[in-house]
């Protein structure tokens, strides 16, 4: 499996971790305690708002409260548990989808050092939550709700592990177990829309693998089908519960992409970012398929009004470098060249992403040397260099120190 095809499963699995059930399994749950969720917890619904708008603290804050007031649910510990993960990767740096488009991110410097307290803090959330589940699977094997929230920690895990750590063995190995968890829950009950969301990640992608990885996977019982993948997941991006369909939408989006349906694409995370319009990485989605559908200047107009949402705190945690770095892209593209520059010098000066840093400064050095400021590229090429001297970036500018930029 190529690495990023793995990556995507293991990020959209665990994406799938934030929602409720909806509906009640047709196997035998008289007995089974009612999952803690949106539409009957306060802690919990307020707790989805803060994690869709990327205000984690506030989200932590709320679901923390809703485990100590259901310290037997995994649903509970489940939700606490996405909310810390996630607010750990934002802070890292890797959950811009663009960082994905090539295979580097396997050696890719993290922007920031993982916290080991955020680290300790997830095994115990992880250890509580599988021990809650299996605890309720000791009492009935059908409990569907049960078993959903177990592949729900197991798919968490694979997300922290493998991003987070870069252990991609260990975090497949965490997948599969949560694929294999909701195939049971949809055999127990065909209308569980939840764990439709992780079976419809999972089938799009093993669908889009080469026929021979695909027949390597099928030996370990992963089976895939693009179609059936994609319309699980509109079957429930459609749904009236707020948890499953946001989540939906989300990798929904994602693959619209890859498939370059940009038209459904854009209407998916044009409402989302209307729903949640202080989620700066939904406003700046937004831009990023703009670009890639060719709308060039609805592009440039979508990456300025994130950056200035950012200038003016309407977002929370706002990563400029990433708005600017789109929107050199957006105007190089328009053969604005100065601009382009301009955008690029903003990416390189703001954040604390090396790669992303070296990448803009290249850019920057290649948009000068086209407007024929070669001292300027040259000081660019010299900074490139000094980042890190051993990345495809660095050799690509000192190629450029020899022979200047031209565009193609």
């Amino acid at each position: 499996m190529k690495p990023y095809r793995l990556l995507l499963l293991i990020l959209c699995l665990g994406c799938g971790v934030l929602r409720s059930s909806p509906l009640r399994a047709l196997a035998d749950t008289s007995s089974s305690p009612v999952p803690t969720r949106a539409d009957n917890d306060a802690n919990t619904r307020k707790g989805y708002e803060y994690f869709y708008n990327l205000e984690y603290d506030k989200a932590v804050h709320e679901f923390e409260l809703a485990a100590a007031a259901h310290p037997d649910d995994p649903f509970a510990v489940n939700h606490l548990l996405a909310a810390v993960v996630f607010r750990e990767l934002y802070r890292i740096g890797a959950l811009d989808t663009e960082s994905y488009a090539g295979d580097n991110f396997l050696t890719k410097k993290l922007a920031a050092p993982l916290d080991p307290a955020v680290a300790s803090r997830v095994k115990q959330l992880t250890d509580q939550a599988l021990a809650l589940s299996q605890a309720q699977l000791d009492k009935n094997p059908n409990n569907v709700d049960a078993l959903y929230a177990r592949g729900a920690t197991r798919a968490m895990n694979a997300t922290y592990v493998g991003v987070a750590t870069h252990a991609w063995f260990a975090a497949l190995r965490s997948a599969v177990a949560a694929r294999h968890d909701n195939e049971r829950v949809l055999e127990l009950d065909p209308k569980y829309v939840d764990a439709k969301v992780a079976i419809g990640t999972d089938l799009y992608i093993v669908g889009s693998l080469s026929w021979p990885v695909k027949v390597a996977a099928s030996v370990a019982g992963l089976s895939g089908n693009k179609q059936k993948g994609l319309d699980y997941l509109r079957e429930a991006a459609s749904s009236n519960h707020v948890e499953v369909a946001i989540d939906a939408k989300i990798i929904l989006a994602l693959f619209l992409r890859r498939e370059q349906r940009y038209a459904e694409a854009l209407q998916v995370v044009n409402g989302m970012q209307n729903q949640y319009p202080h989620n700066f990485l939904m406003a700046t989605e937004y831009a990023h398929l703009l670009n890639a559908a060719g709308h060039g200047q609805d592009a440039i107009a979508a990456y300025r009004k994130v950056l200035a949402g950012c200038h003016n705190n309407v977002y929370v945690g706002c990563r400029i470098e990433i708005a600017a770095y789109g929107l050199g892209e957006s105007l190089r593209g328009q053969k604005d060249y100065l601009e382009a520059a301009q955008a690029y010098d903003l990416a390189a000066s703001s954040g604390k992403d090396s790669e992303l840093r070296q990448r803009a400064t290249l850019a920057a050095g290649e948009m000068y040397d086209v407007l024929q400021k070669r001292d300027t590229a040259l000081e660019k090429y010299k900074a490139v260099i000094a980042e890190n001297s051993g990345s495809n970036s660095a050799d690509l500018a000192r190629h450029y120190m020899k022979q200047a930029y031209r565009t193609p």
